[in-house]
């Protein structure tokens, strides 16, 4: 059995990458050519490092016609922070998977994960489940639901099954440092004031590595149709920030409504779990203050 996973060296494919190795599974790695890869700088020498742009084609095509992989996690797309949720490089990304998609059943593979996001969904103020209204209003949601619809039909007839995994609010080493929890670890931890919105806001945060093995989970089960990747656990942005202050020992640096709560930004995004738990046997290994303290420890020491 072999396990192709796209994006190999971003922070969600890394960690994939780290969990299949971890249980002796053929692993093949996609990145870009000349990419950087210090996330998979320990396992390097335990995988198979195919270097490819999603963009080319042909270069996917030979490197599948290579490794011929069982399964596929795919796990690539443009997400740069600060820049992604309305670039048109996200149409360069749905423009490739769905060509990536065609060359993967070439190669014989019958099953695919696809990685979607929680802002598919019309965001209300109780926990959405994969039949929630969809109303993606961000060109990377509405390209990344796009992509859904129409791999769904389009695996269909090439006999290749799909799980599209919705991921909610991610955390954990390797993340990027431009995001809230690694910057408010590194703020606090330089004895700086970290300033934020009134963090009434409630989200959904999970530990990446718990993320990474429900993507696992999905694959190992050939499980088909869409699943909410997420805690299930609310808490407000408060809450989340208390909880950094206090594992390191400054609350007093972290200074609540320093920002105004943007327009755009929704005061509740909450996942049902239910069905990931159900249909993969997935569980999460982190509860947040743990998965915090991880997260902290791997930052000293990354230090």
């Amino acid at each position: 059995m072999t396990v192709l996973v796209t994006g190999a060296a971003g922070f969600v494919g890394s960690q994939v990458v780290r969990q299949l190795v971890a249980s002796d599974t053929e692993v093949a790695a996609l990145v870009r050519p000349g990419t950087e890869r210090p996330r998979l700088a320990a396992i390097e020498g335990r995988v198979h490092i195919l270097e490819a742009d999603l963009a080319d084609t042909q270069a996917i095509a030979a490197q599948l016609t290579s490794c011929r992989p069982d399964r596929c996690i795919h796990t690539a797309w443009y997400a740069e922070p600060g820049k992604y949720l309305d670039s048109p490089l996200n149409l360069d990304s749905l423009r490739s998977s769905l060509a990536l998609l065609e060359e993967l059943a070439k190669a014989g593979c019958r099953h695919v994960v696809g990685v979607g996001t929680c802002f598919e969904y019309e965001m209300t103020s109780t926990p959405l489940i994969e039949d929630s209204p969809t109303k993606p209003l961000t060109l990377y949601a509405v390209t990344k639901h796009a992509f859904h619809i129409i791999a769904e039909q389009r695996a269909a007839q090439l006999d290749v099954g799909l799980a599209w995994a919705r991921l909610f609010y991610l955390y954990g080493p390797y993340e990027d440092q431009r995001r809230l929890v690694p910057a408010a670890i590194q703020t606090v931890s330089a004895g700086q004031e970290f300033k934020t919105t009134s963090g009434e806001q409630i989200r959904d945060y999970l530990h990446i590595e718990d993320v990474a093995s429900a993507l696992v989970a999905l694959s190992a089960h050939a499980a088909t149709g869409a699943f909410n990747v997420c805690s299930g656990q609310p808490v407000t942005i408060a809450g989340l920030m208390q909880t950094l202050g206090e594992l390191l020992g400054r609350p007093e640096l972290i200074r609540q409504g320093a920002f105004p709560n943007p327009a755009w930004d929704p005061m509740y995004v909450c996942g049902d779990n239910r069905r990931l738990r159900t249909e993969a046997c997935w569980s999460p290994h982190y509860g947040l203050r743990d998965g915090l303290a991880q997260t902290i420890e791997w930052w000293k020491e990354a230090r």
